[in-house]
């Protein structure tokens, strides 16, 4: 039990990542879609978070005169934090462009339904054939 529970961050991690995959497959609505990414974005930043995580360890902040004499092993990694940091930012990104394109087919189709707007999308292409 107490393994399962050292370990839990990344067991919900995996859980939140099955969800938004299978909003993100199975929802035929748009905005659901894009909540499913955003779910599944939110899941690796968390499990990325989880993993960069050691207990009893310091931030690695160590000033030029101290590096001969301390042992890095016990400084924390940073690089898990910068990349959850990054993922946010190109997270937010997509998001906010999904969104513009997404009111763009609304605009278009009057309609948030992929099966709808791939239906209007054949129904044009066959009538610009004739």
């Amino acid at each position: 039990m107490n393994a399962f529970l050292a370990n839990l961050p990344e067991y919900a991690a995996m859980v939140l990542f099955g969800i938004g995959l299978a909003n993100l497959m199975l929802a035929k609505n748009l905005i659901k879609k894009i909540i499913g990414l955003n779910i599944m974005d939110t899941s690796v930043f968390l499990f990325l978070a989880a993993k960069g995580y050691v207990e009893n360890t310091l931030a690695p902040i160590v000033s030029a005169e101290d590096l001969g004499a301390i042992d890095m092993a016990n400084y924390s990694n940073p690089v898990p934090a910068g990349l959850v940091l990054t993922g946010i930012v190109v997270s937010v990104s997509i998001t906010a462009v999904l969104l513009s394109l997404t009111v763009r087919l609304y605009e278009e189709f009057h309609t948030l339904d992929m099966d709808e707007i791939i239906h209007m999308l054949r129904r044009r292409d066959r009538e610009e054939l004739k």
